[in-house]
């Protein structure tokens, strides 16, 4: 059942809806971090000298020049771990529309969704992408101390995280939400499984800026299959 919808997703990754946003949330991604890097050369060219003099030494000069190149090279190396989940963030706005694109394909018969309020979406985003990123950073914390058993600890947590979060996305839009979380605690050993088979390329540079969207795809089939079972 896992595999099915793993392979069915990979499909709908391809189409011009799922590309779309990937690319909205790049191209986000980008522009905040291009943006983060110009307010901090403005804030070095207001608050930092063009020169200073210095004891034994004397007259110090592109002081500021110089702290705006340094900071350049600080940004890359950020941007290098904060693209993701930044791009990931904002790709979780526009997971409904890939939701829906895969019921309109697949399961063109289904009613309409419980739209869910813009408040809703946006709490939920917010406390799915926090989560995920303060407990990765607890556990690179704990990395160093149990390196042989660190992928497992990567692939585990990472696993149960997306396997509660987008199974229940995917549960609310067509249940309450004390119905979503009950289906999930009863088919929580699949969401995991389901989680940590998502976490494999969120471990891959590039494929894992397409995650958010094959976990969306991914576990909209998974629901169905696991209510379609359960009738």
């Amino acid at each position: 059942m896992i595999i099915s919808s793993y392979i069915k997703a990979w499909g709908d990754l391809l189409r011009p809806g799922a590309l779309k946003v990937v690319g909205i949330g790049v191209a986000l991604s980008l522009g905040l971090l291009i943006a983060i890097y110009v307010a901090m050369v403005w804030l070095i060219g207001w608050l930092v000298p063009a020169s200073v003099t210095l004891p034994l030494i004397g007259q110090v000069g592109h002081i500021d020049t110089a702290l705006s190149i340094f900071s350049a090279g600080i940004m890359l190396v950020a941007s290098a771990f904060l693209m993701v989940p930044v791009a990931s963030a904002f790709t979780g706005f526009f997971l409904e529309d890939v939701a829906e694109m895969v019921e309109d394909v697949h399961y063109p018969t289904l009613p309409p969704v419980r739209k869910l309020t813009l408040a809703e979406s946006f709490m939920d985003t917010v406390r799915f992408f926090g989560v995920i990123i303060v407990a990765n950073v607890i556990a690179l914390m704990i990395y160093p101390f149990v390196i042989p058993l660190a992928p497992l600890l990567f692939f585990g947590l990472n696993g149960y995280l997306l396997g509660r979060e987008y199974f229940q996305m995917a549960a609310m839009r067509r249940m309450e939400r004390e119905a979503a979380m009950e289906l999930y605690r009863r088919n929580k050993l699949t969401a995991w499984m389901a989680g940590a088979l998502m976490a494999v390329p969120l471990s891959i540079p590039l494929v894992n800026l397409f995650v958010p969207v094959l976990g969306a795809a991914g576990f909209t089939h998974l629901f169905h299959a696991v209510t379609g079972r359960r009738g």
